[in-house]
């Protein structure tokens, strides 16, 4: 129950901006109870950096887990930024992974707009994927909805959740003047040869950039998991064994070898460093997650950067 308590706080304070009483907190409890501290904000961070880390990311999908047939979910992610939504009193805002507040609009969330934004406690948290092509916001993820936290939630319960909500606010997938930006589910699908087969040669309305794959039992934790895996389209044929159709999503860019290749390698050294106890093994691991704002959405061939730049900013 104590826990439970942790995320309603700390769903609250996101929706509120109130964050009074968290440096103090953090005073007297610091080095009690590291569980209780782990949902709440460093006190030693100022702003903006309150809103930041705050999203559950991934690591590559190198190690395939034995069970991803039966206990794994995938789903399609587009091009584009990830974004902490937070609709709460009668506004919506739009924060990166480090924090910053790039956007504030009103929406068709709950608590999103002044006009149905009827009590403090209607506030929704999401995890979304903004493509400004299409001006939409794609929904990863559901953190809390109407006030209702949902951490500590299962992945299938959150995702069936999610969908059942978005299905109600009609409207949300439409731009308007009180909507000027779409919110979009992301469809999810099983894990098993068929359907990951049947998948990417599926057609999407959006630019494709990889596949999530999450643990269909975890809890939405903010930080990274090996509980939520990544990959390229083109990674799954060698990375999973699997014989798939060659379509757009398939087809192997020009850098595919040399990105898989240090992958592979980066996650080698990071195992290695932490079996041994290495004191930089934390940071390695820090470094090599593929996302800041990006998923992974490599420069154009073309581009300044060009080929050399495709792993690096996927590592970054």
């Amino acid at each position: 129950r104590r826990r439970r308590l942790d995320y309603v706080n700390h769903a609250r304070r996101l929706a509120e901006d109130d964050w009074a009483g968290v440096e103090s907190e953090g005073e007297e409890k610091e080095g009690e109870d590291a569980e209780e501290e782990e949902m709440d904000v460093d006190p030693g961070k100022k702003l903006p950096k309150r809103y930041a880390n705050q999203l559950m990311l991934s690591e590559w999908l190198v190690d395939v887990p034995l069970d991803l047939e039966q206990e794994w979910v995938v789903v399609v992610c587009p091009v584009g930024k990830r974004a902490l939504v937070v609709a709460s009193r009668g506004t919506t805002a739009a924060y990166t992974k480090s924090g910053f507040c790039v956007n504030r609009f009103p929406s068709l969330l709950p608590g999103g707009n002044r006009h149905n934004s009827t009590s403090e406690k209607v506030y929704c948290i999401l995890d979304c994927i903004y493509n400004e092509a299409k001006q939409t916001y794609y929904i990863l993820d559901v953190m809390c909805w109407r006030g209702h936290p949902v951490y500590d939630c299962q992945t299938d319960f959150r995702f069936f959740w999610l969908f059942s909500k978005i299905q109600e606010e009609e409207g949300l997938g439409e731009k308007s003047r009180i909507n000027p930006f779409k919110f979009v589910g992301l469809q999810n699908f099983p894990c098993s040869s068929d359907s990951l087969c049947k998948v990417l040669a599926m057609d999407f309305p959006f630019e494709v950039d990889g596949l999530l794959f999450y643990h269909k039992q975890t809890h939405y934790t903010p930080g990274s998991t090996p509980l939520v895996g990544w990959l390229r389209p083109y990674m799954v044929p060698e990375i999973l064994g699997l014989a798939v159709p060659t379509t757009v999503l398939t087809a192997k860019p020009d850098y595919a070898g040399r990105q898989l290749q240090q992958i592979i390698e980066s996650k080698k050294s990071k195992k290695l460093a932490a079996e041994k106890g290495h004191p930089s093994s934390a940071a390695a691991a820090r470094n090599g997650h593929y996302e800041l704002e990006h998923l992974s959405t490599p420069q154009p061939a073309n581009s300044p950067e060009g080929r050399d730049g495709a792993v690096s900013q996927m590592e970054n």
